[in-house]
């Protein structure tokens, strides 16, 4: 069975939103866009290319799709993301596209939990659910989600769209491989693990 892997880029208070560049997603006002790369480095780049190599495709909600389908096509050549990104299958959860066109896109039909269901059952390797916070929090709600890679940068916006926003559902996390970077980022790669247990000393 295939696994669903949610990639995500978060600041110290978990925003999620626009890491890219000042215009990737300017939604609600949001003015901090930009924000991971002076607060990144190789090691979290090495990373971030490893959650890339050991998955076959990406699944992706409609406005982390149309930002990606706007850049990587005519992306540099010689970045190596640029191959892989374009390479790989991607699976789009949209309610309002009807048509995708970057190369090795497929539009999900009818209800997205049974589409991801169907996926999670098909022959392949895993498939990363990148940016895409609203299909995130869908997949969460449903226990879809079998495994979080996540960095976590020194860095506090303040504002902003979340991974974990408010009504998320409670649950533990296994960690797998928890590091930090020499830049003091953290890359924690985590299992769901039941729900959370409760104490007081």
């Amino acid at each position: 069975m295939r696994e669903i892997i949610v990639c995500t880029f978060l600041t110290l208070d978990g925003v999620m939103q626009a890491p890219g560049g000042p215009d990737e997603d300017a939604e609600s006002g949001f003015v901090h866009g930009g924000w991971q790369k002076p607060v990144s480095d190789d090691e979290v780049g090495a990373s971030i290319a490893d959650w890339y190599e050991r998955s076959d495709a990406m699944l992706l909600g409609r406005k982390t799709y149309e930002i990606f389908a706007s850049y990587w096509p005519t992306a540099d050549p010689d970045n190596p993301f640029t191959h892989r990104m374009n390479s790989m299958h991607k699976y789009v959860a949209s309610r309002t596209l009807t048509s995708v066109e970057w190369q090795n896109s497929t539009l999900l039909e009818g209800d997205i939990v049974d589409a991801v269901r169907k996926l999670k059952a098909s022959d392949g390797g895993d498939i990363n659910v990148v940016g895409s916070g609203g299909l995130a929090q869908t997949l969460m709600r449903h226990g879809l989600v079998d495994e979080y890679r996540m960095t976590i940068h020194p860095v506090i916006i303040g504002s902003g769209k979340r991974l974990f926003a408010d009504g998320a559902i409670p649950a533990a996390l296994e960690p797998v491989t928890v590091s930090t970077a020499k830049g003091g980022t953290i890359v924690g790669v985590y299992r769901p693990n039941g729900k959370p247990s409760y104490d007081s000393y």
